[in-house]
């Protein structure tokens, strides 16, 4: 009996000392934010936990929790550390003012499903965490089904034909004119045309090729007999080589019916005579520092068919069939990025298949110029280069003078706005004769083009040209043309298009002066 009542008062002492230290273990973990008192179930879940199977089963958790349990959970939550921003952000205030409590009439929490703040002071870090929520806002998911519009909905998309963009354009209308040949004499048609054109670019990281081809047919629906053919196709290759240095190359043919302005006159012709032209050019350009330099040799090929005459028999065309070979070197200074001046200057002979014409004229000649110029490149706003020198071609034969006058050539390409294209063409070319005595001609050429896109849809574009023919032998021509029109896109693909051309010559010689009026009308297709 003895022992069992020192034992009882021995467990009674140890029950005593367990419930007088619990306090103190409850109030050092509540400081050092550890859980508080652990209750049965989360013993047992640990236990469960840590077993060898090492397979974790959840706590029993009744659906109904009695009234200590639903105490216990409560004390819980008070003594577990914050799980979020907003939790601890109020715990951190609590603690530095433990006196604030809740007031009756204290406002809403938006942050915390329209909770009661406990303090302003609470409600001033919630507002700042408001804040930067707003400043860190949620990112999207990166699928969305949703596309930006379409830049130019009616410009054509191409086709994909290996590495190259292929862009096709089918024009087909009718055209009426005042003079169906642009001659003297000439009288008023209506012609069926039919135009086609390629255009294709290619699609590589480095190095570039373009290809262009195009080919018309216009027959005559009623009026004077016009039927004929023209066409041509050009490409160019641009390699960008290491050390700075580049290599272009270009090549093109071209076969249309000779103008009636030709400056070969051809007395009692029916149908003039095809001209083939083939040009070619290989180059290479170096940069050194801000200097330009370039060379680039070029050959240029005219033939000539054969002309019909009115009684039916055919006159050859042969002796002015001609090749020019030239040489061009150029040393240009970047005196900004947008601004290189240069000078250029050229050697070249031009070679006649046969040695004498028909007159007994040895027309090959030797050719020299010398230019001076600027390249611009503003970015998209003003591209290209314009010049100004002196050619001269010098004939093997004595009795001929040599062709030679100013030499004006320009490319130039102005975006004064957004959806408005100038461009500006300039050339000087020497052109030559059969005619006895006559050593040739000096052809001035340029054209002013204006395209303006008005709507998305609606596209108006308008030209101007002149052009100064100078003989050598005396006399001049003058031809002024003018021509306007506009396209509107139905859709993507198909579009009406019209236009109103005007062209005069004026000459010091009989019998070449002419004007002709034209109106076309039709319909547009691309890809």
């Amino acid at each position: 009996m003895g022992s069992r009542i020192r034992g009882l008062y021995g467990s009674t002492a140890i029950g005593l000392s367990v419930i007088a230290l619990t306090p103190c273990i409850a109030g050092a973990q509540q400081v050092d934010g550890l859980r508080g008192l652990v209750s049965e179930t989360d013993i047992t879940s640990s236990i469960q936990d840590s077993s060898e199977t090492g397979i974790s089963a959840p706590a029993y958790t009744p659906a109904t929790p009695s009234p200590a349990q639903q105490a216990g959970s409560e004390n819980d939550r008070a003594n577990r550390a914050p799980s979020t921003a907003v939790e601890r952000e109020r715990a951190r205030a609590a603690r530095n003012n433990p006196a604030l409590t809740v007031s009756g009439s204290a406002s809403l929490d938006p942050l915390v499903t329209e909770a009661i703040p406990e303090s302003e002071e609470e409600a001033s870090a919630a507002e700042r965490i408001e804040r930067a929520e707003a400043l860190n806002q949620r990112t999207g998911a990166i699928e969305s089904d949703y596309q930006t519009a379409d830049e130019n909905p009616y410009a054509p998309l191409g086709l994909r034909v290996g590495t190259f963009i292929v862009t096709p354009t089918l024009e087909q209308g009718l055209t009426w004119t005042s003079n169906a040949d642009s001659s003297t004499n000439g009288a008023e048609a209506v012609i069926s045309q039919t135009t086609l054109r390629l255009n294709a670019a290619s699609d590589w990281s480095r190095h570039a090729a373009t290809l262009g081809a195009y080919g018309i047919y216009r027959k005559s629906v009623s009026g004077e007999e016009v039927s004929d053919l023209e066409g041509g196709i050009d490409g160019s290759l641009r390699f960008d080589l290491a050390r700075d240095y580049t290599a272009l190359a270009s090549l093109g043919y071209s076969i249309s019916p000779e103008s009636a302005s030709s400056p070969v006159i051809i007395t009692g012709v029916d149908d003039r005579p095809l001209r083939h032209a083939i040009d070619g050019s290989l180059g290479l350009s170096k940069d050194l520092g801000k200097l330009r330099l370039s060379a680039t040799g070029s050959v240029s090929r005219q033939q000539y068919g054969d002309a019909t005459l009115i009684d039916g028999s055919t006159l050859s065309q042969e002796e002015r069939n001609s090749t020019l070979a030239t040489l061009r070197l150029r040393t240009g200074y970047a005196v900004s990025p947008a601004l290189t001046p240069f000078i250029e200057g050229e050697f070249g002979r031009r070679f006649y298949d046969e040695k004498q014409d028909s007159a007994g004229y040895e027309r090959s000649a030797t050719r020299l110029a010398a230019r001076a110029g600027v390249m611009v490149d503003i970015e998209e706003k003003l591209s290209g280069e314009t010049s100004i020198g002196w050619i001269a071609e010098d004939l093997d034969d004595e009795r001929l003078d040599t062709v030679s006058g100013l030499a004006l050539a320009a490319a130039l390409n102005w975006s004064p706005q957004r959806g408005t294209n100038v461009r500006f063409d300039g050339s000087t070319t020497i052109e030559g004769t059969t005619d006895a005595g006559d050593s040739g001609s000096i052809l001035y050429a340029g054209t002013l083009r204006v395209e303006r896109q008005i709507r998305a849809n609606l596209i108006a574009e308008a030209a101007a040209g002149l052009s100064w023919r100078d003989y050598m032998s005396g006399g001049h021509d003058l031809t002024m043309n003018g021509e306007a029109g506009m396209t509107w896109w139905l859709n993507r693909t198909l579009g009406l298009t019209g236009r109103a051309r005007y062209e005069k010559r004026t000459s010091s010689l009989p019998d070449r002066d002419y004007d002709a009026t034209s109106v076309f009308m039709g319909i547009r297709m691309q890809r």
